[in-house]
């Protein structure tokens, strides 16, 4: 699903078809998880293909990389460029766009200077899907923030998210919520997490959790709404008593959540704050709303 025969990719300057391209078994990264990683989405508009807040996934990717000792010979302006060719290239206008830096051979636990850049896109749906999550309290908790630098989009921390996920569609539910350290509400695998109670939205503070792109454009859409938001450390408790909750990610989007450890949520999504900010990312990322997107 992610590439055919003609699919091109952008590596270490170069473009190179997808199926040619080949990598030494020794590299750190496919060892020890010393990668770092964006997602990004393009979306067809009416002023054409768009990426949406590019620049600032790029800034974060860079940020990324330093936090592990990766040195990167890009700027986000530069990345964004590629990222734009890439799309042509490919013929590609709503699509996934997943940019990986890893590391050469190098079997030590120690950084390297051979450090390698990819990019690739891919025509991908809503990653949770359309339809109303059912989503357990995880037994896995986030990483502690004194263990690594969970601001990062590390390769390596997403086996977290994997034993989570795992965890949850075993157990018959479509997705897991964890807790960090403190056993305070996290977030999701893949996606930052917000519930509504009284009119008030709540979510996680930065410290245990990714800082997520669309997280912040959550933010931004209650600003221009006049929803009153709280960054806040709360408990499972809580949210168990909430009107109604859902996820943000760029994979992810906007993702309503019906329930929490099988028990629903008060109010039906289409009278959740979350379904009108659901509605209002849709259209902000469809209709080119030129403030939110990076243009060349």
């Amino acid at each position: 699903m992610y590439y055919n025969d003609e699919t091109l990719v952008f590596f270490n300057g170069e473009w190179l078809k997808a199926k040619d391209l080949m990598v030494s078994p020794y590299v750190q990264t496919m060892h020890y998880g010393s990668g770092v990683f964006e997602g990004i989405r393009s979306y067809e508009t009416p002023d054409g293909t768009r990426v949406f807040k590019s620049l600032e996934h790029y800034e974060r990717l860079l940020h990324s990389a330093k936090m592990m000792h990766l040195n990167v010979n890009y700027t986000a302006q530069e990345f964004t460029d590629l990222t734009y060719q890439l799309l042509e290239k490919n013929n590609l206008s709503n699509a996934y766009i997943r940019p990986l830096i890893f590391v050469g051979a190098n079997m030590s636990l120690t950084p390297t200077d051979e450090v390698h850049v990819m990019l690739c896109a891919w025509e991908w749906g809503k990653y949770l899907g359309n339809k109303m999550l059912d989503v357990m309290i995880s037994s896995y908790q986030r990483p502690n923030p004194k263990s690594c630098h969970v601001e990062a989009k590390v390769t390596g921390h997403y086996v977290n998210s994997i034993l989570a996920t795992t965890e949850a569609k075993k157990k018959g539910f479509d997705e897991a919520l964890l807790l960090d350290a403190q056993g305070y509400v996290a977030e999701g695998p893949g996606a930052n997490f917000f519930f509504e109670k009284d009119e008030v939205l709540y979510t996680s503070p930065l410290g245990n959790i990714l800082p997520g792109i669309t997280r912040a454009t959550i933010f931004e859409l209650c600003n221009e709404l006049g929803f009153k938001l709280v960054e806040k450390y709360f408990t499972t408790e809580e949210v168990r008593g909430a009107d109604s909750a859902f996820f943000t990610g760029t994979a992810a989007e906007v993702a309503g959540i019906a329930s929490l450890d099988k028990v629903n949520f008060k109010l039906k999504w289409e009278d959740s704050l979350g379904s009108i900010l659901q509605a209002k990312y849709t259209r902000r990322v469809a209709f080119n709303e030129y403030g939110n997107f990076s243009l060349v």
